[in-house]
């Protein structure tokens, strides 16, 4: 039985797209795999706290040793970072907010990068070659091409973060133009942002069948 960790990082509690094409990936997931487990993680609705000195420090503390403060910091880090190490596939559905990730989702990362736990400074990484679904939506086009091409830092970010100091599989699903129906002067690019929405939810689906494929093989 195949466990999923969902996590959302949207602030929106409706009219999110990326939650959206994320609900997608969870239905054919299902589908595929009904016994399948998941936790689910909305980090918009429940944000997890900034790390903070004392969960930096206490990991090179005696337990012993613990102020109050860094026993209950690294006790949250714990506790994300086994939620992860738990999980066997990663569904992360990340909005672009000011051209990088949101500062919940940075907040999550910080929080479960734990050196010998999810990455290490050297030799085997734990989690090498765990698939992980990355739902990225954008209110605008970074293609190349159009006039923001290099403006995107959400990405390429999770691309070091996630796939190179992490080791997962990453497989990023993209829905652009997003704000073109709210947006006057994006009107004309109504067709190409619904072809992009339907696109990513056909990605979505495929991809969920796909992974759990994969980890039934």
């Amino acid at each position: 039985m195949a466990h999923l960790l969902h996590v959302d990082s949207s602030a929106l509690s409706a009219g999110s797209v990326s939650k959206e094409i994320a609900v997608t990936f969870r239905k054919a997931w299902q589908e595929a795999h009904p016994d399948g487990s998941v936790v689910h993680l909305d980090l918009g609705l429940e944000p997890v706290p900034p790390l903070a000195e004392a969960g930096i420090t206490a990991p090179a503390v005696p337990t012993d040793a613990h102020t109050r403060a860094q026993a209950e910091a690294l006790a949250i880090r714990e506790r994300l970072v086994n939620q992860v190490v738990d999980a066997d596939a990663y569904l992360f559905a990340v909005p672009m907010y000011n051209w990088g990730i949101p500062a919940a989702f940075k907040a999550w990362i910080d929080q479960i990068m734990l050196a010998g736990r999810t990455f290490t400074l050297g030799g085997p990484l734990p989690l090498a070659g765990r698939p992980a679904t990355v739902i990225l939506s954008y209110g605008g086009g970074y293609d190349p091409g159009t006039p923001r091409y290099g403006w995107d830092f959400v990405q390429p970010y999770l691309e070091t973060v996630l796939g190179k100091a992490i080791g997962l599989d990453v497989t990023f699903i993209k829905a652009q133009l997003t704000l073109a129906e709210q947006v006057p002067a994006m009107a004309d690019l109504i067709p190409a942002a619904r072809e992009y929405r339907a696109a990513a939810h056909k990605g979505a689906d495929a991809q969920a069948r796909d992974v759990v494929a994969k980890l039934s093989a």
